[in-house]
């Protein structure tokens, strides 16, 4: 009786200890453990204890050659992650990323252009995707990311990756500014100026040679980043997608379409424009300016610094001007505008298996936005690759290859822009570069934005490209006089029948679902 009582004490007492042990540990797990993230009410994580990985990316290779190390070396020493960098060559990206996706093959981190982004959308809402957005304020520098391009990002306005930025709006004019002071003409600031200085860039002898010897505009067959629809702004058009009577409809079924089709005909037709326009590339199109056959160019205006050197060379005494604020026929200003980013970085969750292993990738990408690190990231090492002057950048060109070669690659992994990772902007003391920079900013102000960009629409991802080539076709022999508007409107009726009532439909649709 006496052994059986002591060994009940005993076992009481070891009891007692284990619980007590038991309560010990969940009060240390309680207070020294992160909760897990509620991805549906907002993020709870600590960031703090994070510790850098080994993980994999794959992203654009735009050099002929993978880059030398000494750039990820520094970074990853700055950082204290090991980078698996998966070159790709941009020609066969889409390609290698739509295997990946295909065969389960994806790296931690994955680049994604917009185009991908919408082709994504359905494996995005079967959970294949990391969800970032609930994690982001909780980062140093990630929370400093633009919100409204953030919202350009967005599906289903859940965020899934972290954007790459890019200037809304580069759109303006590139002219010869010694050919408009011969000719006594000032930049023009509405449509009909436009017209008049090609017109007489083209038969008022600017050159002074006394031949016939010129053109007004130099254009290529981009219609999106050449002039046209730059110009079809000033016009007032839509930028891909307006609304109309409370509708959305393409840009093209608008009469400021039509308007900037007349426009160009009329150049085409007079010989303003270089007249196998559709059919030139960007590297003619440049060509064409540098060389001093035409006197204006419709695109990016910080084209002008490369345009003023290649052209200087031949010409030392050419002077060249920027000028954007172009207002049409309703006397009003508009560009177009980009989302603000070219690609998101994503984390597919079949090879980020856990919340910790995100937060830890996240945590690198953070670092990125450091101004520390984005300067090395982008512009490479101080002294070696790049001075600061005047609080900007300035590159050492001496070696142009050395730069190609161990820093260009690495510009596809920036996250952020100058305004929201504090990296260096460029440093040049031409002025008229110093011009396109402030007037890219003013261009801010005036941005006609595509409200389709966040909107679904299965027909517009499946027949979208198809259906646009029938546009862009007709718009072309529009403007070559090949056909009239009655020929347009039928391609219009042709498109719409071919599946474009049905993207008018279901961008409709996603539109009433999203307001």
């Amino acid at each position: 009786m006496f052994k059986s009582k002591k060994l009940l004490t005993i076992f009481c007492t070891l009891l007692v200890l284990v619980l007590i042990s038991a309560c010990n540990n969940n009060e240390s797990a309680s207070n020294d453990t992160p909760a897990p993230a509620d991805t549906e009410g907002g993020a709870d994580v600590s960031v703090d204890s994070i510790e850098p990985i080994e993980f994999s990316i794959m992203t654009n290779l735009h050099t002929a050659e993978t880059p030398a190390k000494k750039v990820q070396e520094l970074i990853e020493e700055k950082t204290g992650y090991t980078l698996d960098i998966q070159w790709v060559p941009d020609s066969s990206y889409e390609e290698r990323l739509n295997t990946a996706f295909a065969t389960g093959s994806f790296p931690e981190a994955v680049r994604v252009g917009f185009a991908q982004l919408n082709q994504f959308k359905d494996a995005i809402r079967n959970d294949q995707f990391w969800e970032i957005g609930p994690y982001l304020d909780q980062f140093e520098y990630l929370s400093n990311l633009n919100e409204e391009i953030l919202a350009n990002t967005a599906v289903d306005g859940k965020l899934y990756g972290v954007y790459q930025g890019r200037p809304l709006s580069r759109q303006g004019i590139i002219y010869r500014k010694d050919w408009a002071d011969n000719l006594g003409l000032e930049a023009p600031t509405t449509t009909e100026e436009f017209m008049e200085m090609v017109r007489a860039f083209t038969e008022d002898d600017p050159n002074g040679t006394g031949r016939k010897d010129t053109i007004g505009l130099a254009d290529r067959s981009d219609l999106v980043y050449g002039g046209y629809k730059s110009i079809a702004s000033w016009f007032g058009t839509p930028h891909e997608w307006g609304e109309k009577d409370g509708e959305l409809l393409p840009e093209f079924m608008f009469p400021e379409f039509i308007e900037s089709l007349e426009f160009y005909r009329e150049m085409h037709s007079n010989g303003y424009i270089n007249q196998d326009f559709p059919v030139t590339s960007k590297q003619d199109q440049v060509a064409l300016l540098t060389n001093g056959t035409a006197g204006m160019y419709v695109g990016s205006m910080e084209d002008v610094t490369s345009l003023y050197n290649d052209a200087s060379a031949l010409n030392p005494d050419i002077e060249f001007d920027v000028q954007n604020h172009v207002v049409g026929p309703d006397g009003e200003f508009g560009i177009w505008a980009i989302p603000g980013f070219s690609e998101l970085v994503m984390f597919p969750k079949s090879a980020v298996e856990s919340e910790e292993k995100l937060l830890s990738i996240l945590g690198f990408y953070d670092q990125l936005m450091n101004p520390e690190i984005a300067n090395i990231l982008y512009w490479g090492i101080e002294g070696e690759h790049y001075e600061v002057v005047d609080g900007k950048a300035s590159p050492i060109t001496e070696d142009q290859q050395k730069i190609d070669r161990e820093v260009r690659p690495y510009l596809t992994l920036e996250v952020g822009e100058p305004a929201t990772n504090g990296r260096y902007m460029i440093y040049t003391d031409y002025e008229v570069r110093q011009k396109a920079d402030q007037l890219v900013l003013d261009n801010n102000d005036y941005l006609i934005q595509n409200p389709t960009i966040t909107l679904d629409s299965d027909t517009f991802i499946r027949d979208g490209d198809r259906l646009k080539q029938m546009i862009d076709d007709a718009t072309v022999r529009y403007i070559l006089g090949q056909t009239d508007q009655a020929g347009f409107e039928a391609t219009v009726e042709n498109w719409k029948s071919q599946g474009g009532n049905a993207i008018i439909e279901e961008f409709n649709a996603s539109y009433q679902e999203q307001n």
